[in-house]
């Protein structure tokens, strides 16, 4: 475990790295250099174009330039290279701790289609089921497992794309191309901790490239990560209370509000290709990924906690063989302050507290191993004969499957009563997903003519939990909770798999009509065996009006169809409602006498100007997205007698003993408003080359149309929990043949900071620093210092008193510092030392 001197050493090494860099520039040359813009490949079927050719923008990121933040977590990375792009830590919130939700454009995670080398990849597991208000229930991609050493350059398409490429592609799409080296590779050993010593992080990551045939290539790339917890916590007021009652069992702090321990995150990737005696290309890649996650949860008072420790206003005792005097009539009801009472129940063998087994209170760690893996093979080529001769032609077929076992130690079945364990394995989602894809392409004249066709099966299996997390035990009908506390097992009954077949067909169009003026138009019909078929176009254009300037602009439809997940999950989860921890049962829509989920629908509408002068490049892309019958989670509700019934019907045991569900349901509209600003420029500056890039990204929601389920915080939290102003200014600079130094200011507009899902307040804007220099100590062997958030910029502290914008708030209740929702994170600066060979 590193300590606080580590973080001491790294700045000195920082400054003694600045320092060797400065002297090392004595020598610096300047030298004329080609620019070479990069080529992209999505956003378009036609043939590979420029980023300021492509009609839609695009942003093109190198594996070397997102690897410079200071983070090995490839979201965080990908957050400080794209403004419009939003992560943040999810503390104490269920799964979504463990495969955290990222917003492209303001919209939830699974509004984002996620590729791997142009190839759809597949779903988490996991459904965030407190994700931060605008990713409450979404179910995305698990982005994580991909690490930067295997990656060759990263697109990222700011543009609704379901015309061209199916459901989720309404806030854009983000391909993964990874790297295709034949030989040589790279080792990399990195380690770092934060300036209030946790956190310490160990990464070490390597690259190897072979030959394949004549002219193909097989990469392997691997990371092995190890990252402590956090903790930005203070003492819970009753527990402190607690202490001084002379309570010596209590933890402190009793709550942790900060990251989980990630142990053995171990991912490989392999992405190989060969050329055929055809001519033609086979491919394949894949990967496999594991990790294990341990977070905290929030505290259960000794002598509060309703169901546990008490029911209702009086101490909760349990009847062991019917003799027990406590507990039952007016004259039997315990205070839970009477310590001394308390006292005299623990010594009567026919009674049972629950103060027996954790005397101080107990707080629950949320365990969880997420398995991912992926396999593509396909074929690509020319066909030169027959009916198709002069098409290009790509078949290939996907499977992708992500599998996440979930635990809960430190805890009780409060319904088990003495007899309960304290950890419990409580079951396992797996998502399962099979693509198959063939597409073909056609280049007549000015016109490139693509078609094809996808067909998918996903399917979402729940795999029931040990019976002892799930199983009403006796004390149930005596008032104790059922479930293992916190996260309660998944019984039998909830077990499935729950399978959805699709097709898709798919035609596009591009006309380069002038040497100034191009036309796309593209139209896609998919169908799928649960709420049938979907018709979505898209159009657009670009002009070019000059030799530096040219407009482009598009419109489109879209749509998101609901998971198999959101469909069929069940799922218990503690929450906060007006300050008291509250367990609710997440049940299907329609074990509740509800209607099936419907397909979110979106329309996309953009226009924007290219300015492009060699080494200075702008473009300004203005967007409008209108998406209706968005998926929402319920509030949580008390079942009416009808619901009981229908769960009953449905097969659910005791169902007259769930206190409050929610379910998924198409509840509400928005509009979601903005622009995006990019500019870049190459230039000498110290006399160094430089490549400066300045980004800004505005982002406005406005929920149109709310339901019944939609409450008013929770549309504040659609339309304020995101910062809508967020800016980076990047400066990276080659000081040598063997010098190289990178800066990256970020600014985050205000936002609307949330603690526990309870009470919030409006944040200021803020602006963060991250630096990195690096050295080639060799040819082969470079050393790299660096530091995210160099000037420790501290997250809205929770002080009690009024807020950022005069706005009350409880204060300390629950032990947190800061709230939790900021959007650089809550745990300061981080400082590492990276050290790496290249062969």
């Amino acid at each position: 475990m590193l300590n606080k001197a580590f973080w001491t050493g790294s700045r000195l090494c920082l400054i003694t790295v600045f320092a060797l860099s400065s002297m090392l520039s004595v020598d610096t040359f300047s030298q004329d250099s080609e620019f070479v813009e990069e080529v992209v490949s999505i956003g378009t079927r036609g043939k590979p174009r420029s980023v300021s050719s492509s009609p839609v923008p695009v942003d093109v990121l190198s594996a070397e330039d997102i690897s410079k933040t200071g983070t090995d977590d490839l979201l965080m990375q990908l957050q400080g290279s794209v403004p419009s792009l939003n992560v943040h830590l999810q503390p104490i919130s269920d799964a979504a701790s463990m495969i955290r939700p990222a917003n492209l454009r303001g919209l939830s995670a699974d509004s984002t289609l996620i590729f791997t080398n142009g190839k759809r990849r597949h779903h988490a597991s996991v459904i965030a089921f407190q994700g931060g208000g605008v990713n409450d229930g979404s179910q995305g991609a698990d982005i994580s497992v991909i690490p930067a050493i295997a990656l060759k350059r990263v697109e990222v398409l700011r543009d609704g794309a379901s015309a061209q490429y199916g459901s989720d592609a309404i806030a854009g799409v983000i391909n993964f191309v990874l790297d295709d080296i034949s030989e040589g590779g790279s080792l990399s050993y990195k380690m770092g901790e934060y300036t209030e010593g946790d956190g310490a992080t160990t990464t070490i990551a390597g690259k190897y490239g072979m030959p394949l045939g004549q002219d193909g290539f097989v990469t392997t790339s691997f990371q092995i990560r190890q990252a402590d917890d956090t903790s930005r916590s203070e003492q819970r007021p009753d527990c402190a209370s607690l202490v001084a009652g002379g309570n010596s069992a209590v933890a402190n702090p009793c709550q942790i509000w900060g990251a989980p321990i990630v142990d053995d995150d171990v991912t490989f990737f392999m992405n190989s290709g060969v050329t055929n005696s055809d001519g033609s290309e086979s491919y394949m890649f894949g990967n496999y990924s594991e990790r294990d996650v341990d977070g905290g949860f929030y505290y259960r008072n000794p002598d509060g906690r309703s169901g546990v420790f008490t029911i209702g206003d009086y101490r909760a005792v349990g009847n062991v063989d019917g003799t027990c005097s406590y507990g039952t009539g007016a004259s039997g009801q315990v205070d839970p302050s009477n310590y001394a009472v308390r006292d005299a129940i623990m010594a009567d063998p026919s009674c049972f507290l629950m103060n027996e087994i954790a005397p101080g209170g107990y707080t629950p760690r949320f365990l969880g191993n997420i398995t991912d893996t992926s396999l593509t093979i396909g074929r690509r080529g020319d066909i030169t004969d027959g009916f198709l001769s002069g098409h290009s032609y790509d078949l290939s077929g996907s499977v992708g499957r992500n599998e996440a076992d979930f635990g809960l130690n430190n805890t009780v079945n409060p319904s088990m009563g003495p007899d309960t364990p304290r950890n419990f394995y409580t079951g396992s989602y797996i998502e399962l997903e099979k693509v198959f894809n063939f597409d073909l392409t056609r280049v007549v004249d000015s016109m490139t003519i693509a078609y094809g066709a996808e067909w998918r099966e996903e399917t979402f299996e729940v795999i029931s939990g040990e019976e002892a997390s799930w199983k009403a035990g006796k004390y149930a009908l005596q008032g104790f909770n059922v479930g293992s506390h916190g996260f309660a097992g998944f019984s039998p009954d909830s077990q499935g798999a729950f399978t959805r077949r699709s097709y898709g067909l798919y035609v596009d169009l591009e006309n380069q009509v002038s040497d100034e003026l191009l036309l796309g138009g593209s139209f896609r019909y998919e169908d799928y065996s649960t709420f049938g078929d979907t018709n979505d176009f898209k159009l657009n254009a670009r002009y070019q009006v000059s030799e530096n300037l040219a407009w482009r602009a598009s419109t489109s439809t879209g749509f998101r169809a609901p998971t198999q997940g959101q469909v069929n999950v069940v799922n218990t989860q503690t929450t906060l409602v007006d300050g008291q921890l509250t367990q609710a049962q997440t049940l299907p829509g329609f074990k509740l006498g509800a209607g099936q989920l419907k397909p979110e629908e979106a329309t996309n509408t953009s226009f924007g100007l290219v300015y492009d002068a060699g080494d200075l490049s702008l473009t300004a892309d203005f967007f409008v997205i209108e998406l209706e019958d968005r998926v929402a989670l319920t509030s949580n509700a008390a079942p009416t007698a009808a619901q009981v019934a229908a769960m009953g019907a449905a097969g659910i045991p005791n169902p007259e003993l769930i206190g409050q569900v929610n379910y998924f349901t198409n509840d509400f509209d928005t509009e979601t408003t903005g622009y995006d600003l990019v500019a870049t420029y190459s230039t000498m500056l110290f006399g160094a080359d430089a490549d400066i890039s300045a980004a800004w990204n505005h982002t406005e929601t406005e929920v149109t149309n709310s339901g019944a389920v939609t409450g008013a915080s929770k549309i504040r939290r659609l339309e304020e929990g995101l910062p809508e102003d967020r800016m980076t200014i990047t400066v990276a600079q080659t000081w040598s043949d063997r010098v190289s130094s990178f800066v990256r200011a970020n600014m985050y507009g205000e936002y609307y900071a949330v603690h526990a899902d309870w009470f919030g307040t409006t944040s200021d804007a803020e602006w963060t620093v991250d630096a990195s220099v690096s050295i080639d100590l060799t040819d082969n062997f470079y050393l790299s210092a660096g530091v995210q958030n160099l000037f420790d910029t501290e997250a809205l502290k929770i002080d009690g008193s009024a807020g950022a914008k005069g706005e009350g708030v409880p204060g300390n209740v629950l032990g947190g510092i800061y709230y939790e929702t900021s959007p650089y994170g809550i745990e300061g600066a981080f400082w590492y030392l990276k050290a790496g060979y290249n062969f």
